[in-house]
């Protein structure tokens, strides 16, 4: 037995007490988040979110990449959200990451070099603003007015706008 397998019992049990059967897909509070993977970051308890109140969209550093922008597209053009919000974090893994040496020990690792970047940053506002500028910039969304970018402290929990 993989030490995981105890999460697909979890998951059965879970499944046949199921309480959210009649959820609909569009968040209530008509809210995206572009938020980090990391597991430090429980985004439902910061926000005092429940499901289906908002979309998350997570990845390596919380960047706004053109798959997240096709994402949040999708979420304000078929599912009725307004508001954007990013949400970086203190001692993120791609903070200061050497991104050349990463790639050259991918590239040695499997004799090819991706086509994609990091995303590396040496200053989470910065980057929080890198990522607000290109939800700014998409003609693609719909409101573009209400979109705001934070910093999650995961040693304290708390939570750093960050202003233009």
């Amino acid at each position: 037995m993989h030490s995981n397998d105890d999460l697909l019992t979890n998951a059965e049990q879970f499944a046949a007490a199921f309480p959210h059967r009649d959820l609909p897909t569009p968040p209530s509070r008509h809210l995206a988040v572009v938020t980090c993977m990391d597991s430090r970051i429980d985004l439902f308890a910061l926000f005092g979110l429940d499901l289906g109140e908002a979309h998350v969209l997570r990845n390596a550093g919380a960047i706004v990449t053109d798959d997240v922008l096709r994402s949040l597209v999708i979420s304000q053009r078929l599912l009725n959200t307004a508001e954007i919000y990013v949400v970086a974090h203190t001692e993120c893994g791609l903070h200061r990451l050497d991104e050349q040496a990463f790639m050259a020990n991918l590239e040695e690792a499997t004799g090819e070099r991706p086509a994609w970047t990091t995303g590396t940053f040496d200053d989470a506002d910065a980057s929080v603003r890198r990522s607000l500028a290109l939800v700014r910039s998409c003609t693609f969304l719909v409101d573009r007015a209400h979109v705001r970018g934070f910093v999650y402290d995961v040693h304290t929990g708390g939570l750093r706008e960050v202003t233009h």
